[in-house]
């Protein structure tokens, strides 16, 4: 992605330097993660927490929700963006605190 739209594109809640590094530092995907075949998705038989970013620009928040629904996934909505583990670490730690809780439970 072209450095220059990466942070309102990517990363609009990040700090500055922390957009600047993210753009430095990205790399394009391979294709191969895309194309493997996995032979059963974990949240078939798991329980799964989806985190939905509401204001992430990358992935639709609706696409994140029908992906999430269909995992049956305890969904939390928050205004976040794309990289949540940057921009919103607190949330994403609750979120592992919770799953930890409920199964414990």
């Amino acid at each position: 992605m072209p450095q220059e739209g990466f942070k309102t594109a990517f990363a609009q809640h990040a700090s500055a330097e922390r957009a600047a590094l993210f753009a430095a530092t990205q790399r394009p995907i391979a294709v191969a993660c895309i194309q493997e075949k996995v032979p059963r998705p974990a949240w078939k038989v798991k329980p799964s927490w989806y985190l939905l970013a509401e204001e992430d620009r990358m992935i639709n928040p609706t696409t994140q929700r029908f992906m999430a629904e269909r995992m049956a996934a305890r969904i939390r909505a928050e205004k976040v963006d794309h990289t949540p583990l940057a921009t919103a670490p607190e949330l994403v730690v609750e979120m592992i605190l919770d799953a930890v809780a409920n199964l414990t439970a």
